[in-house]
């Protein structure tokens, strides 16, 4: 025997379910505000405790660290991570068209601080390729390379000097910008970078980032191209100068990426037999490095070597801010982009491990990062995928692996760095390339995103094609725009469908999906599954004519039979008794009325609203006009599991002087139980007038 559920209760409309189950809502609201307000107001050393835990969390999360059960861990995740870093900063510095050494101070000074102010346990902050690449694109428009520079010139100080300046200048402006979204609680505004834009975006920056390497692996001294079409515009002058390639630093590219390549396919493929990955990428530097240093190969077949790197850690110095005019429109570009990668791969790896973040707080923490680290000529940093990835593999468990990382990172800085003078640039490009590999395997997404949502598939398309073909924060942008309109289409476009009821139950589905549910004879159930505003009004309008025939010629028709029907109504004498005989004049015309009436065989039109999410004033007032075109041609409107907020605006709107409040119902069922019941004490109630 299945299950059953029997209810047995009365029929509530909505204001005798609030006398019955409600509250009062102006005295608990102001409550609620003085009580909220009080709290915030507050001082007290408990509430100073908890405000410094919120927002530094490692007073949170230190005193309750499990030294034995985590200690080895977050050991082993921080040195390999820094281990990465070393190449990668370096490697990513050049997609910033600034010096090495800036690559390294990038991947130390934002990894200390975010150790103190983030809520993710498992995220590497540092050096971001795309990040880096739209930071470059920034400082090439403003400071371009010079075809012909001498390397050891005071010019050539100057000049990395002015562009290090735009750089940290894009930082510390990226860093303000995170701090003013923080204090105003605007952390929920990367939810508008859905994942099919921020992956379709990161695939199609990773093409930007492959192509502007080129020019280093091939050993091309050509300028960099910014703005529209730059892509393109990089492969044709990659191709117009084939002929002058280097062979020696072609040779190591190859060489670099016939080791990368298969070893990085190792790490991924047997990352769980492996205890770490190995460190192809340092391996390669160091090897790189000393055949360089052996060979001679910066004199010998004139390379691109890395240079001088100095030891020590970098003198504070004041960013450019004069830029901040010229960069602030790429800088807030940046700055989403930055944060939304962060806070999606802190929501992966929390989801994954059962935590939870905050991120309003890693709004503070990427903010105070970038600023404070901007004044120590970095560039903007953010979360990054591989580091995140290899850190979480190798069994990281909190953000004191960053603290491992970060010391790594600092023997380079204070000992290591200058014996990484030989090292060939185009090693750096094919590590660039390399670690580029997680952003193209997002291809492989599209089946099954295509099966899914074909609407969400388009998204990722429309970004793909305009980063790659326009440029990274143009496309971006598009993306953005392609995404918010896909969901203003869809919320024009809702349907609105019949509804019927299963036989013996208090369930009512639409008829088209359900055909053994039936309509409820004499009444029309509708229900719009969207919101109802300016955007869409003319399509809900013209969905209820259709549904209920309710044409203009139609609503014309009724008015003047029922104008008509009420002139013979005062000019009808029913009181008056002529010669001892009835009067029938009256309810003849009254019958003929309803069976004009019963063509329709619509009384009542019952709108369920329980997918109308909100109304704006014009909505309102097409629910007001839709009653009193109802009323118009005899049909009663009757509403259905609206919510407080729609309730309030249809309220304040005025629609209760044209329907009775009392037609407003908990549920649907209430509803049609009431005109039911309604229906059969007027069939009861048949009077007949005697004259």
């Amino acid at each position: 025997m299945s299950d059953s559920v029997v209810v047995y209760r009365d029929i509530y409309t909505e204001d005798r379910f609030k006398q019955a189950y409600g509250s009062d809502d102006a005295a608990s609201g102001s409550l609620r505000l003085r009580e909220k307000f009080a709290g915030r107001c507050r001082c007290s050393k408990r509430a100073c405790l908890h405000l410094l835990r919120q927002r530094v969390p490692i007073f949170d999360w230190l005193p309750r660290y499990r030294l034995k059960k985590w200690m080895l861990g977050d050991t082993i995740g921080g040195l390999t991570v820094g281990v990465l870093h070393i190449p990668q900063g370096m490697a990513f510095a050049l997609l910033t068209s600034v010096a090495p050494i800036f690559g390294l101070y990038t991947s130390f000074f934002p990894v200390v601080l975010y150790m103190f102010f983030g809520t993710g346990r498992h995220v590497s902050t540092g050096t971001f390729a795309v990040v880096s690449l739209m930071t470059g694109s920034v400082v090439e428009q403003l400071v371009p390379t010079p075809l012909e520079m001498n390397s050891s010139s005071p010019e050539a100080a100057e000049f990395e000097a002015q562009r290090i300046g735009v750089a940290s200048a894009v930082a510390l402006l990226s860093g303000i910008i995170m701090l003013c979204m923080f204090g105003l609680q605007l952390g929920f505004l990367s939810t508008y970078l859905s994942e099919p834009i921020v992956k379709a975006f990161t695939s199609a920056a990773a093409f930007h980032v492959t192509v502007s390497q080129l020019q280093s692996m091939l050993g091309l001294r050509l300028p960099r191209h910014t703005g529209t079409f730059s892509l393109f515009k990089t492969l044709a002058s990659v191709m117009e100068n084939l002929s002058h390639t280097n062979s020696a630093e072609l040779l190591i590219s190859l060489f670099c990426l016939a080791v990368l390549v298969p070893v990085k396919e190792i790490n991924m493929r047997y990352k769980q037999h492996l205890r770490t990955p190995i460190p192809v990428e340092i391996l390669t530097v160091i090897i790189a490095t000393c055949v360089a240093y052996a060979s001679s190969l910066d004199s010998t077949y004139d390379i691109e070597i890395v240079g001088h790197i100095p030891a020590g850690f970098p003198r504070p110095q004041m960013p450019k801010l004069s830029t901040f005019p010229d960069i602030a429109g790429d800088t807030v570009a940046i700055t989403f982009v930055g944060y939304a990668v962060s806070v999606s791969l802190a929501m992966i790896y929390a989801d994954k491990h059962g935590y939870s973040i905050q991120p309003n707080q890693e709004l503070l923490a990427h903010g105070i990062s970038n600023t404070v680290s901007s004044f120590f000529t970095c560039f903007p940093s953010s979360a990054t995928l591989a580091t995140t990835n290899i850190l979480e593999s190798a069994g990281g468990y909190t953000q004191l692996s960053g603290l491992f990382t970060s010391v790594v990172v600092l023997i380079v800085l204070l000992l290591i760095g200058p014996l990484f003078f030989y090292l060939p640039k185009a090693v750096l490009a094919c590590i660039n390339v390399t670690s580029l590999r997680q952003m193209f395997l997002q291809f492989q997404d599209l089946p099954d995103l295509w099966r899914i949502s074909k609407i969400d598939f388009m998204v990722w398309v429309v970004t793909w094609l305009s980063v790659v073909v326009l440029n990274v924060d143009l496309g971006l942008a598009i993306g953005v725009v392609f995404s918010m309109m896909t969901v203003i289409c869809r919320t024009q476009r809702a349907g609105c469908s019949v509804l019927g009821r299963a036989s013996n139950t208090e369930i009512y589905r639409p008829v088209e999906n359900h055909n053994k549910c039936c309509e409820i004879p004499g009444v029309k159930i509708l229900t719009y599954n969207g919101p109802i505003y300016y955007g869409n009004r003319s399509f809900f309008r013209g969905e209820m004519s259709r549904l209920l025939g309710l044409t203009p010629e139609k609503i014309r028709s009724w008015e003047k039979a029922r104008k008509a029907l009420e002139k013979r109504e005062r000019e009808a004498t029913v009181s008056t008794v002529e010669r001892g005989i009835a009067n029938t004049s009256f309810s003849s015309e009254n019958e003929f009325f309803k069976s004009e009436k019963s063509k329709s065989d619509v009384e009542a039109v019952l709108i369920d609203c329980c997918s109308v999410t909100f109304v704006d004033v014009a909505g309102a007032r097409l629910f007001t006009q839709i009653c009193t075109e109802c009323q118009k041609v005899g049909v009663h409107v009757y509403l259905a599991n609206c919510n407080e907020s729609v309730l309030k605006i249809l309220t304040s709107s005025g629609l209760m002087t044209y329907m009775n409040p009392q037609h407003i119902f908990v549920t649907v069922h209430d509803a049609v139980m009431y005109i039911q019941q309604q229906r059969e004490k007027s069939a009861e109630n048949t009077t007949t007038v005697w004259v």
